[in-house]
């Protein structure tokens, strides 16, 4: 009996992980279709010059929430290296993380507001309270990340799962409410503001009301460093559709975006797997078995996404964008094959992030530049251009990932 028992164990282990993913990936599916939805309506329920406003400052959000991104990502592996058996120590280790997550929440907001007449001017907005609010939104966004990555980092993923769903009801509702009282950007993004806020509320419940307690400046030293390298990768995501949209043709950059979202579809599917073992990475002996193993489960689903385009193409982006669109498509495995490569991009990165290399992070500024080159330079006559310089500068940046994990594997491993 005690053998059998031995024996489940790993069993029931490995369908826990399943349901923990199936977890995830439904919650961060579900978070990313409400944002699609909030967009759907918006566009039928405001003029075109106040969606196109409202479209571009929803983009700003994008970016504006890689501090939360880093902040959740530095948050898991702070929480995953507290001592085992040491509650104390992992308590102080989540009051430090709600400290630096408030620091942060606060410059966020305070950027953000500054940015008023900037934004205000380039984005050509009749008033900057839309810019307010949206500062507003940001900071508990950002806070709401400690919290993610608190949850995270003691391996709760159901909890994490639910969080995620609040966050995007919460967030997605109170846009809603907004814009179908008010039909303004402004009451959008006042609402969205207010859903946040209840969000990060939540978090806080959840992960223990933990009070701030002053914490070490390296703590936010780490959140700079994980910000800035998934900035770079944010902006590796969603370079290609800018490029397209500046150097092709109205009809082409039509057909791009229709492709673009086979890439968004074929980065997000695997999400939860870097969710589940970013945890892993905090020791080095388990990083160095996990990532392998991560990377296939990626590729593996992935598959899915990618052989459908190969056989299919042409039908997949009719029945995406309508009979009106396709013609300047050729090869939508492009597509696939590109999200593909940027989700092992965001495993290997977080790997980086967690072995504190300072390298890997200039990698992914590089693959910006270098995609920029190529475009701007060489692949710009049309849409499988664009898409193959696109491809080119990911796959290069996934075989330096690979080859610096393989370095890194053959070192030996440190003891304190």
């Amino acid at each position: 009996m005690p053998q059998a028992a031995r024996l489940s164990a790993p069993l029931r282990t490995a369908q826990r992980a399943r349901i923990e993913a199936a977890l995830v990936s439904v919650a961060l599916f579900g978070a990313n279709s409400l944002s699609y939805l909030l967009n759907m309506v918006a566009a039928r329920a405001l003029a075109p010059d106040v969606y196109g406003a409202l479209g571009s400052l929803l983009a700003v959000i994008v970016v504006g929430a890689v501090p939360a991104m880093g902040m959740q990502t530095v948050a898991a592996l702070h929480v995953a290296g507290a001592p085992a058996g040491a509650p104390d120590a992992t308590v102080a280790a989540e009051r430090q993380l709600v400290r630096t997550g408030l620091g942060g929440a606060a410059v966020v907001g305070v950027l953000a507001t500054a940015a008023t007449p900037l934004l205000g001017a380039l984005l050509h907005l009749p008033s900057g309270w839309p810019v307010v609010w949206l500062g507003l939104a940001l900071a508990p966004l950002t806070l709401l990340g400690v919290f993610h990555g608190v949850l995270q980092g003691h391996r709760r993923f159901a909890v994490l799962a639910l969080l995620v769903g609040v966050e995007g009801v919460a967030k997605v509702g109170g846009a809603l409410t907004g814009l179908l009282a008010f039909r303004s950007t402004a009451a959008t993004l006042a609402g969205m503001a207010a859903g946040c806020a209840l969000a990060a509320l939540v978090g806080w419940l959840v992960c223990g009301r933990r009070r701030p307690q002053r914490s070490p400046v390296a703590l936010a030293g780490k959140v700079l460093h994980a910000s800035q390298a998934i900035l770079g990768l944010v902006l590796l995501v969603n370079l290609d559709i800018v490029l397209a949209r500046h150097n092709l043709s109205g009809a082409q950059a039509g057909d791009y975006a229709i492709g673009v979202i086979i890439t968004k579809i074929a980065y997000w599917l695997p999400q939860a797997v870097a969710v589940i073992v970013l945890p892993r990475f905090v020791d080095e002996q388990h990083r160095r078995r996990a990532v392998p193993v991560a990377l296939a489960v990626i590729a593996l689903l992935d598959a899915w996404v990618v052989l459908p385009t190969l056989l299919y193409g042409p039908a997949i982006i009719r029945l995406i964008g309508g009979p009106g669109y396709g013609t300047h498509v050729t090869a939508a495995w492009l597509f696939a094959l590109l999200g593909s490569l940027l989700a092992l991009v965001q495993l290997l990165l977080y790997s980086r992030i967690a072995s504190a290399d300072r390298w890997s992070a200039t990698a992914v500024w590089a693959a910006v530049v270098a995609e920029i080159l190529l475009v701007t330079l060489w692949l710009d006559g049309s849409v499988t251009a664009v898409a193959s310089a696109a491809l080119t500068s990911v796959a290069l940046l996934v075989l330096a990932g690979l080859l610096i994990e393989y370095r890194s594997a053959r070192r030996p491993i440190r003891t304190p």
